[in-house]
């Protein structure tokens, strides 16, 4: 293979041209120790916006989208004029564009609107350079020119004389005259306008994005009398949109928006710095159609690639209970127990399990705590005989607004386990059956509880308790509930008689 015409470069040798050291591995191109020189880079068609006084204003929804408006001025021609906004979301949807003058709307015209996001990168630089000429540095200070054949497995140049060679060494730099014409740095909006007077414009943009998102975050700190909690909710922001929005005026919008599907407005996942920010005023709440909206009450930046939290809801000693409850047929794990289709459920062993695990719950009411929950994650804490506050639990909470209550799951307790035997079942006719079951509690702990235990009666629509220990109340119509107090370091068992019968 006839190696190519090479020349030295001397130290401090400046080249007017387009210089790339990106991503050369992923051509593979061995790149090692990659240097730096002067870089010229062509401008778009367009000219770039120059931003106006501040004012930007972000409004987010809890399912991953965001409407931006943002404002611009421009100095504009009588007649036409091409503008570009060059700073928008990689992740935009360009279909919601809305484009619109302030100064003049009447005598501004949109003949055209693009978006432009073939963005520059190595391997777009090598597709645009194909059967063009460029220079190819080597380690060793070689320099080489010739016709872009290919890069699979080199970088593959020709020479004026027709030779042929593969560079597939340490390569250190690959040069380019220039930028190709249609690629850009960054995202870009570009409008063809006709103005009917010259002079400046404010112009607003608004559009959709993906790639912004938001929840709520719960702090619950239990007392240790078991008896209150202290509750912190934060806003918790995810902006991976491709830009950042400085001093934006930012709202939240909780609730369920109905959106159309779309394709490819998501951006890529990565790894976020997380930073929590503290508001000199309190978030201010109110309804807003059929949904809640939180608004933060000054300029607030939101950053590309980062997390962002922002507390909008604290309350002090909201009274809270704590208490356990057995469901032996495991209907917050299993739903095939506690669901039923079809003819009557005569197979004896169906639905006979004996889940031990007596879970722990903790309910409060938002009445007491003054305020809308938007859903999200709750982590609850108690502090330990030390002072430090230990976790004790998580669960996550759908909007709930202000006047009802939340319903916690906490874990499983560990002294209290509980045990469900069928001790009978029986077909007095063709259209009834009858079973019997008991349900033993243990308390290993060194005071008496009360246990709430749940049976899901799933057989048939129609039942009648025949006869049963403790009373209980009827939950729906196919859940009882019995509150059984079992002592100290002791056992309770409950027993009962269901009858089912059919047409």
């Amino acid at each position: 293979m006839n190696q190519l015409e090479s020349t030295d470069i001397e130290p401090g040798t400046t080249r007017r041209a387009l210089v790339v050291v990106l991503a050369l591995a992923a051509l593979g191109v061995a790149c090692s120790g990659l240097g730096v020189t002067d870089t010229a880079v062509a401008p778009t068609t367009a000219p770039v916006a120059e931003a106006a006084d501040t004012n930007l204003a972000l409004t987010v929804y809890n399912e991953g989208t965001a409407l931006v408006r943002d404002r611009r001025r421009f100095d504009l021609a009588s007649g036409f004029n091409q503008i570009a906004f060059s700073d928008v979301a990689a992740s935009i949807d360009p279909t919601s564009v809305l484009f619109k003058s302030l100064t003049d709307p009447e005598g501004l015209t949109v003949l055209e609107q693009n978006y432009q996001f073939d963005l520059v990168d190595s391997s777009a630089l090598f597709r645009k350079y194909l059967d063009q000429t460029v220079q190819v540095l080597t380690q060793d200070g070689t320099l080489y020119e010739g016709r872009l054949l290919s890069t699979q497995g080199g970088i593959i140049l020709q020479d004026e004389d027709g030779h042929v060679s593969v560079i597939s060494g340490d390569v250190q730099e690959v040069s380019f005259p220039e930028l190709p014409e249609g690629l850009i740095t960054q995202p870009t909006l570009v409008w063809q306008l006709l103005a009917n007077q010259r002079g400046e414009q404010q112009v607003e943009l608004t559009y959709l994005t993906g790639g912004i998102s938001w929840q709520a975050d719960y702090v619950v700190l239990l007392s240790s009398q078991e008896d209150a909690i202290d509750l912190d909710g934060w806003v918790t922001m995810r902006n991976t949109s491709g830009t950042s929005y400085p001093d934006a005026q930012l709202k939240l919008i909780a609730g369920d928006l109905q959106r159309l599907q779309a394709v490819g407005l998501s951006a890529q996942d990565a790894m976020f710095a997380a930073e929590a920010e503290l508001a000199a005023a309190p978030v201010e709440q109110r309804e807003f159609f059929e949904y809640h909206l939180y608004e933060v009450p000054r300029p607030v930046t939101v950053r590309n690639n980062e997390n962002k939290q922002i507390e909008f809801v604290s309350a002090s000693q909201v009274p809270a209970e704590k208490f356990f409850v057995y469901d032996g047929l495991q209907c917050r794990s299993n739903y095939y127990y506690c669901s039923f289709y079809g003819s009557p459920q005569t197979e004896p062993s169906y639905g006979v399990v004996s889940n031990p695990k007596v879970m722990v719950m903790l309910e409060f009411d938002t009445e007491q705590a003054k305020a809308d929950l938007p859903k999200g994650r709750v982590r609850v804490y108690q502090e330990d005989i030390d002072g430090a506050a230990l976790l004790i639990g998580e669960d996550s909470i759908d909007h709930t607004p202000e006047g009802e209550t939340v319903r916690l799951y906490v874990g499983d307790a560990f002294d209290i386990v509980g045990e469900r035997i069928q001790t009978d079942f029986r077909r007095p006719s063709q259209k009834s059956l009858e079973e019997s079951f008991e349900i033993t509690l243990h308390n290993h702990k060194d005071e008496p509880v009360e246990v709430r235990v749940v049976e899901h009666l799933f057989r048939w629509s129609e039942w009648r308790i025949l006869s049963s220990s403790h009373d209980y109340e009827k939950l729906d119509s196919s859940t009882i509930e019995f509150r059984v107090r079992v002592p100290a370091n002791g056992d309770t068992t409950v027993s009962y008689d269901v009858r089912y019968f059919w047409p």
